[in-house]
């Protein structure tokens, strides 16, 4: 299949397979005119990457996820890699919540000190 009709059944659009291509994700065979041309299992890994991203993981980290498919898992995430990429992630998501709780602590006592200053200034 051509890269539009990727496009189309992993739905995502031409730039985002290009983009995949363009960092290692699709290896596609290049037929005689030159064109690019996909298989079923690129739609698989489009998809497989399309979630990944929308989880936050970088194109870097689907690596192990797309690497585990092309080993002939059924599932991008069983194997080894792909359970320390889970966990990295979970730790990156677990330092951004521990961030936003300290700046939202700040900012309440911030809060309530101006609303303190104010309420003495009457």
């Amino acid at each position: 299949m051509r890269i539009g009709d990727l496009a189309t059944a992993a739905g995502v659009t031409i730039k985002a397979v290009r983009y995949y291509e363009s960092q290692g994700l699709l290896k596609p065979r290049r037929e005689s005119n030159g064109y690019r041309a996909y298989d079923a299992e690129d739609v698989v890994i489009v998809r497989e990457v399309k979630a990944l991203l929308s989880l936050g993981l970088t194109a870097e980290q689907t690596y192990p996820f797309i690497e585990c498919l092309r080993a002939g898992n059924d599932r991008a995430d069983v194997c080894p890699a792909s359970l320390t990429a889970y966990r990295s992630r979970i730790d990156e998501v677990d330092r951004r919540i521990a961030e936003l709780t300290e700046l939202r602590s700040k900012l309440t006592d911030l809060l309530t000190d101006a609303e303190s200053w104010r309420t003495n200034q009457r």
